[in-house]
């Protein structure tokens, strides 16, 4: 289990609820102190300070709103309507439509906090106007952590689309076909390869963190080598006829020289991340492309864990790139988890050899349920002193006898 636990090490995990919980605490922290300090003034404050919250970005939103109304209502919405689509994206949704609407309410019965009633409308439309030029100017702009923590959640990274097409144009198409495929494979291999473990039935997907990927493996790692590919798989795809989808077997060598075949290939996606890396016009460095393989990794192995035709025919292999200086590391890796998945597999034993009882001697005075006759005298077994096996009948099944009916039935009685 150290792969597992090395992998959790690495990935990022999804964002939580700290930062809500923390802001909540501040809050109920202040406005207690508030409350013990000047309570008569309690709601004043607090819907003074929520209005200079809400109206800010509700000015904000009515300059975002006059750009697009302007130059993008065709291009961008298409006729769509304004109260609907339009508004809600300019940040003039109706959360924050009712919250400032229910501050100025409460600030109206409340009375104004300040001592001059001029002092407090000053105040909240010079906060309101600076909000707006600062967020404008980008002052007040959202973090890289918020960007981040939107683009994850609302699936809008590169990584999410590069493992839903990934799964989709390929995984799903060649994944249900694999364990037909090893077979056919099997049957014609039979001389060259005898052995096959129960591991490599597997398709072994490998994402290095660097994303740099060989088209050889066998140029990587010596302990590779290329063995012969799988039975083409030629499906229908987008207009071509008998697309062909093809896998190549390996064979890893391990430190005492055995040879393990395995279908193993490198997260084709990756190259695209690697090759946007190379281009400044992508705005894509080398820390995004790292995190944007974690996040490929996690979003495709959430998927993979929630397709049914997919489970049970894949194995993800998440490379470290702080091993490069070790030539066989790849093979390592690949046998590592090989030897893992054979562990957790269940072994049956073979199907246990029926004894032969000798007849007994008085079958007549035997009960139906007694022990054996040694010796002349019954014998007790002892308890079971060894494992449980299963039990196999030799014998066909016979068929059910129709029921029989036997009662009287007295007829001409009234």
């Amino acid at each position: 289990m150290q792969c597992h636990r090395d992998q959790d090490a690495l990935i990022p995990r999804p964002r939580g609820n700290l930062p809500k919980v923390c802001a909540a605490t501040l809050a109920a922290i202040t406005i207690a102190a508030i409350v013990f300090l000047s309570p008569e003034r309690l709601f004043g404050w607090v819907a003074m300070v929520i209005l200079i919250v809400t109206l800010g970005p509700l000015l904000h939103g009515l300059c975002l709103l006059a750009e697009e109304m302007l130059y993008h209502s065709n291009t961008r919405y298409r006729g769509q309507r304004l109260l609907s689509h339009v508004l809600p994206v300019c940040g003039l949704g109706g959360k924050t439509l009712l919250a400032a609407g229910l501050a100025g309410l409460l600030l109206y019965l409340a009375g104004h906090p300040l001592p001059h009633e001029g002092q407090c409308w000053k105040l909240l439309f010079l906060a309101s106007v600076l909000y707006t030029l600062f967020k404008s100017l980008g002052v007040l702009g959202p973090s890289e952590v918020e960007v981040s923590d939107i683009c994850e959640g609302r699936k809008m990274n590169v990584a999410h689309g590069l493992a839903w097409s990934f799964y989709l144009g390929y995984l799903q198409l060649v994944l249900p076909c694999l364990e037909d495929s090893i077979a056919s494979f099997r049957a014609t291999h039979q001389a060259s390869s005898p052995f096959w473990g129960r591991g490599s039935r597997k398709l072994l997907i490998l994402i290095p963190l660097n994303s740099n990927i060989s088209h050889k493996l066998e140029d990587e790692d010596d302990n590779i080598r290329f063995y012969d590919n799988l039975p083409n798989n030629n499906i229908d795809r987008a207009g071509v006829r008998g697309r062909v989808y093809k896998h190549s077997v390996y064979r890893i060598q391990d430190e005492r020289g055995k040879a393990h075949e395995c279908v193993v290939e490198y997260a084709t996606p990756l190259l695209t991340l690697y090759k946007m890396s190379q281009q400044s016009s992508a705005g894509f460095g080398e820390p995004e492309r790292r995190q944007q393989v974690l996040l490929f990794y996690r979003t495709l192995q959430d998927i993979l864990e929630h397709s049914l035709e997919c489970r049970n025919h894949y194995k993800l292999i998440l490379l470290n790139d702080e091993h490069e200086d070790d030539p066989h590391f790849l093979s390592k890796a690949i046998l590592r988890h090989l030897q893992q998945q054979e562990k957790e597999e269940f072994c049956l034993p073979p199907p246990p050899q029926q004894e032969m009882v000798h007849p007994l001697a008085n079958t007549s005075r035997a009960p139906p349920s007694a022990p054996p006759l040694m010796n002349g005298e019954w014998h007790h077994p002892e308890p079971m002193s060894r494992e449980p096996t299963l039990m196999y009948s030799l014998e066909e099944p016979l068929p059910l006898k129709e029921p029989v009916e036997d009662t009287d039935y007295y007829h001409g009685q009234t």
